[in-house]
């Protein structure tokens, strides 16, 4: 079996996808809409030593392994055919015919990474931010555009910009929250500071937000006194968990409970609910798995390896009874999904509309990590492999009760 030949046989044969190797092998149909080409030994070892999207994305990201025309098609044709690919037994024959040769795995990307140190402690949390937030903050303006704003947008319709999405998703937060010019919010993972400015901008609240990231820190310490909002707004390099006790009257998290580790959300929302006076709510906003079926953690997946260290992804569920276990009364949810695929749709074509500046920010490898995960993400999205969940809740007084709205007040 040649080599083209045999890499079709792992995935499954699609009308779609055509199969190019180094030896002069092909397989699939002329003309197909993608090509997926195996340009060296080295691709046939990340596969063979790591069988599935381990190795695939060795392959991608080292350059070994390439694919033309629109990434996230042909990923959406390669699941296709995984799901009605070959038997097991043809697949184990396919990776017998690479030969002994393809067992030596190469040396890993360089953009791959292994933490070390206990799970979630200070420490690994520290570096495991560092790794994916303390690339360049210029390769995440050419990504996310001028709101620097690194979570789902919330598109008030299909041909809505993403920079009028972003604004809106914070302005939903922000009336969820009931934040009016007399409190003081607390954002918790607060990036490059956008809610922390939209709210002390629109809403006249005085917000402190912190995070792990110093090069966040120092990006959004700056544009708040650019926008004239330092008697209003701050941002620290700070663990959410020394930020001050008893002193917010709101508390939002917008993509940080994903780093947290699903054995920790207790003591997160407990901590969280520390932060706030009675009657203070919290708006949890997350990645979520679509049932508490799935596994948690990935360890050896590509995302873990490449993008996002000790990420833990839970159920809506568990993250509505960690919350109502920590002490809150949880008033409403919500799904975005689909908003996060548009979102992961706008930053693709911001990468590479600036591609080569991007390239020549953080190295071609790095920014095909990039290309390759926004594009699984917003397929996984779409296919509801994951979901966008907003919980809000509250903190209720000594007597277990706290004002809110007979009905949400805030829209959509």
């Amino acid at each position: 079996m040649r080599i083209a030949e045999a890499f079709e046989t792992l995935v499954g044969p699609n009308p779609a996808l055509r199969w190019e190797a180094y030896d002069g092998s092909t397989a699939g149909p002329d003309g197909a809409a993608h090509t997926v080409s195996v340009r060296s030994p080295k691709a046939v070892a990340y596969v063979v030593t790591s069988p599935g999207e381990l190795g695939l994305g060795r392959a991608y990201v080292s350059g070994e392994l390439d694919v033309t025309g629109d990434l996230y098609d042909a990923l959406d044709a390669l699941s296709i055919s995984g799901l009605n690919g070959p038997s097991k037994a043809d697949r184990l024959k396919a990776l017998r015919s690479f030969g002994p040769k393809a067992l030596v795995r190469p040396p890993l990307p360089a953009e791959e990474v292994v933490l070390r140190g206990g799970r979630h402690s200070k420490r690994r949390d520290a570096a495991a931010i560092s790794h994916h937030y303390d690339i360049s903050n210029e390769f995440y303006e050419y990504v996310l555009g001028p709101s620097m704003a690194y979570t789902c947008a919330v598109y008030p319709e299909l041909d809505a910009s993403l920079e009028t999405a972003q604004a809106n998703k914070f302005d939903l937060v922000c009336r969820k929250l009931g934040l009016t010019s007399d409190m003081r919010l607390l954002d918790v993972g607060c990036g490059w500071g956008g809610m922390v400015m939209h709210a002390a901008e629109h809403y006249g609240v005085r917000t402190l937000g912190v995070t792990l990231s110093r090069r966040q820190a120092e990006w959004a310490q700056k544009a708040i006194a650019e926008r004239g909002l330092a008697d209003r707004a701050e941002v620290r390099f700070l663990d959410y968990r020394d930020a001050p006790d008893d002193a917010f009257d709101a508390v939002s998290s917008i993509g940080l409970t994903e780093h947290i580790g699903v054995a920790e959300l207790p003591h997160y929302f407990t901590r969280l609910r520390g932060k706030l006076r009675p009657g203070g709510r919290l708006l949890n906003h997350c990645i979520t798995r679509p049932s508490g079926k799935e596994r948690a953690i990935m360890k050896k997946g590509f995302i873990n390896r490449y993008v996002f260290p000790d990420g833990e992804l839970s159920a809506v569920g568990t993250i509505i009874s960690a919350m109502h276990d920590s002490g809150f009364e949880v008033r409403h949810e919500e799904n975005l999904r689909e908003h996060y695929a548009m979102t992961l749709r706008d930053w693709g074509t911001n990468l590479e509309a600036n591609w080569d500046a991007a390239v020549g920010e953080v190295g071609t490898g790095r920014a095909r990590v990039w290309r390759l995960y926004m594009a699984g993400s917003r397929l996984g999205f779409h296919r509801r492999t994951i979901e966008l969940h907003q919980v809000l809740g509250v903190r209720t007084d000594d007597a277990g009760s706290a004002r809110m709205p007979l009905r949400p007040d805030w829209g959509v």
